[in-house]
C-alpha cells in the first residue's frame, strides 16, 4: 500500500518550510512553484497543519508560513496525522469486522504492521530530513542496519520497473 499524495505533499511542503527556517516566511505560491503542488491543494493542507499548530501564518506583504515548532519537534507522523491521512493495512480500517462482521485471521498481522510504520515515522523529524539532505545531497530514508533479504530486493526491483 502506498501513502496517498495528501500525506506526501504535506511532508514535502513542511520540509520546504524547514529548509527555509530562519530565512523568513515562505508563501504557498513559492511552495506550489518549487514542488509542483496545486496552490488550492496546499491551502487545504495548510488549513489542517495550522489547526494542529504545525505551521503559523503571517499575513500581508512579505507574509507566508513558518514552522509552528522547531524542526526537531515535528515528526513525519505528526504531519501525516495532521492532514487526516494514514497508512492502514487492515482491510476493515481497524474496526475488526473484516470478515462477515468478525475479525479476520490476519487482522493482528496487518494491525501490527500499521503500528510499526507509525512508530517508524514518529522517529523521523523534519530536522532529520534536512540533515540527511544536506549530508547526502538528497532526502533519503533513515539509515537502518538490515540483513540482506532476497525477497525485499526482488520487491524493490519490481516496484522500480
Amino acid at each position: 500500500m502506498r501513502l496517498s499524495t495528501k500525506g506526501r505533499y504535506a511532508v514535502t511542503a513542511m520540509l520546504e518550510l524547514a529548509l527555509h527556517a530562519g530565512k523568513g516566511p515562505v508563501t504557498l505560491a513559492d511552495i506550489s512553484a518549487s514542488q509542483g503542488i496545486s496552490l488550492s491543494y496546499l491551502e487545504q493542507l495548510f488549513a489542517a497543519l495550522r489547526a494542529k499548530k504545525l505551521v503559523r501564518g503571517v499575513r500581508g506583504p512579505g507574509g507566508g508560513y513558518y514552522l509552528g515548532k522547531e524542526p526537531d519537534e515535528i515528526s513525519i507522523a505528526n504531519i501525516i496525522c495532521a492532514v487526516d491521512e494514514w497508512v492502514e493495512f487492515t482491510r476493515c480500517g481497524g474496526r475488526e469486522n473484516c470478515r462477515e462482521g468478525q475479525r479476520c485471521m490476519t487482522h493482528h498481522l496487518w494491525d501490527q504492521l500499521s503500528d510499526e510504520i507509525f512508530r517508524f515515522l514518529s522517529d523521523i523529524s523534519l530536522q532529520d530530513l534536512v540533515e540527511r539532505g544536506q549530508d547526502r545531497g538528497a532526502v533519503l530514508a533513515p539509515p537502518v542496519e538490515v540483513t540482506p533479504n532476497p525477497d525485499l530486493e526482488e520487491h524493490r526491483k519490481r516496484r522500480a520497473a
